[in-house]
């Protein structure tokens, strides 16, 4: 399944895109998409009450507002470095164990909201990412057993203010966590529609300009391991986000000199099987 979350921006309600690409309103099924929904089996008890019920549900324009594909979750953990080229582009080692560290959920907006440019901010960068959705509460999961705790997958751009980043401390998450920089979106795909998440490419564009051309074969650590080392240190919630890192190609690593973003500037991004999204940047005001 595509789940889908429409409608304006803090109103969204629960949808599918189905295989034809129409769009249905699942509101009758009584429950968004938030945690308590993967923790009960939302996904196989949704897909059940639509052998019923689908034929019933409303349409949804294509016209309309898609918010984020799930509800507020309680984390969004990020993964540095996790790409080879992007690692020797951004000028360091490859890392031995996993580099992690949080981004704010207040940061998450829908896949074709506009992004502000933070007050202050000199260093406004993008980063094309494949994100895993936790399905049920993980804690000390066994590599091998990691994937049976996926939901599904999404597209996320990890907006990264470098200034903020890199300059003021070196603490990551002041760079990561402004308000918009975590488009997710355009929907949660489930595991079943993906055949090979070892073998996904990922794109984006700036103005139309190719700037990332990756492929998530080119990952260190792969989806199972990261699940399970993530498990030895936190428990991991349902509808907790995982993403995954991005490939060589961020403005921070353009030679012969880094490109930041501006307003105005349009930045497109999409991943196999996952979608593609649209932002539009635009300049911070009260």
């Amino acid at each position: 399944m595509k789940l889908i979350r429409f409608g304006k921006a803090g109103q969204e309600k629960p949808g599918i895109e189905l295989k034809n690409g129409k769009r249905i309103d699942v509101s009758a099924f009584g429950e968004d998409y938030t945690e308590d929904f993967f923790a009960t089996d939302g996904i196989r008890r949704l897909s059940e009450w639509l052998k019923s019920n689908e034929s019933s549900c409303p349409e949804v324009n294509n016209a309309e507002r898609l918010g984020a594909p799930l509800s507020r979750p309680s984390k969004l953990i990020c993964i540095g470095l996790n790409y080879s080229d992007h690692a020797a582009e951004s000028n360091m080692q490859l890392p031995v164990e996993p580099i992690i560290f949080f981004k704010a959920t207040s940061a998450v907006s829908g896949p074709n909201d506009d992004v502000v440019i933070p007050r202050n901010s000199t260093k406004t960068d993008w980063e094309v990412e494949l994100a895993v959705v936790i399905g049920k509460k993980a804690s000390y999961v066994e590599e091998k057993d990691a994937m049976d705790y996926v939901a599904g997958y999404m597209l996320h751009n990890d907006y990264s203010e470098r200034a903020f980043q890199l300059e003021r401390s070196g603490q990551w998450v002041k760079g990561k966590s402004c308000d918009t920089f975590a488009p997710i979106g355009p929907w949660l795909v489930t595991p079943d529609e993906i055949s090979d998440i070892n073998d996904l490419r990922l794109w984006l564009t700036v103005n139309g300009k190719t700037m990332q051309d990756g492929n998530s074969k080119n990952l260190i650590f792969k989806i199972p391991f990261l699940i399970a080392y993530l498990s030895e240190f936190m428990t991991l919630l349902p509808g907790d986000i995982i993403t995954t890192g991005t490939p060589a190609g961020v403005g921070l690593g353009q030679k012969p000199a880094p490109v930041y973003l501006n307003a105005g500037d349009v930045v497109e991004l999409g991943i196999d099987g996952l979608g593609q999204a649209k932002q539009t940047l635009v300049a911070w005001s009260r």
